[in-house]
């Protein structure tokens, strides 16, 4: 693997991090500097700082998001995180990032290759949204929301949107873009009030409070290293 992927791994860094120390040559592989594109082997040594490194075990957790907590590691103004709820042995860092008041289902991973996965749109992994607007919801808007919707930086996909009641909705995006659904539904007319994430990839929150976390089973990482489970029309990726 890359040398900034095993430094996460070694729960020390994220890969952002983990470049930076590299680059300020903190990182030794078989004795020798680190480079970016270095590539560690099963018998390579590395150590930061003159302290030799272990890869951590592979650990995916799915969060219950509150409000009010920031999805990040770390938070500069002081803020609690994402991190800070899920008391784990292995450093886990979340994949993606939902907004400070919005809710819902998180994975947390130290699995960096799949986490790039999870992020990358060309796996459309769906995400689905339970949604508060302003008014209520037309068939006309529902439609829009099903076309595609205009947007300052380009048309988005397709959704899979229906009515909850008459402010309320279930939206099924796979794209990533910030802050996507708010953007969405104030496109059509209706500005979000609440936002929940019930279902990641598959995943949701049965049985977790808000502020809980649990492991995944191990049948549910295979389903998320299977991409073919992520395509539009599969049995995980269809709205309830």
């Amino acid at each position: 693997m890359r040398l900034n992927a095993y430094l996460a791994r070694a729960g020390v860094a994220s890969r952002r991090g983990a470049d930076e120390l590299i680059k300020a040559g903190r990182v030794t592989v078989n004795g020798e500097p680190g480079e970016l594109k270095t590539f560690v082997g099963a018998n390579d040594v590395v150590s930061l700082d003159g302290e030799r490194l272990q890869p951590q075990e592979l650990a995916y957790v799915l969060l219950h998001k509150p409000a009010g907590v920031v999805t990040t590691a770390r938070d500069p103004q002081g803020r609690r995180t994402v991190v800070d709820l899920v008391d784990h042995p292995v450093r886990v860092v979340p994949v993606g990032r939902l907004d400070a008041d919005t809710t819902g289902a998180l994975l947390l991973t130290n699995d960096g290759d799949l986490a790039h996965r999870l992020a990358h749109p060309r796996y459309e992994v769906d995400k689905v949204y339970e949604v508060e607007v302003e008014g209520e919801l037309d068939d006309a808007a529902l439609a829009r929301l099903r076309d595609g919707v205009d947007l300052d930086d380009g048309r988005t996909a397709p959704a899979q949107a229906r009515h909850l009641g008459p402010t309320t909705l279930e939206l099924a995006v796979h794209e990533g873009r910030k802050h996507q659904v708010k953007r969405m539904l104030a496109a059509v007319g209706h500005p979000v009030t609440r936002l929940h994430r019930s279902r990641y990839a598959g995943l949701d929150l049965e049985g977790l409070e808000p502020g809980a976390w649990r492991e995944l089973e191990s049948s549910e990482v295979e389903l998320l290293r299977d991409l073919r489970a992520w395509r539009p029309g599969s049995a995980s990726s269809a709205p309830g």
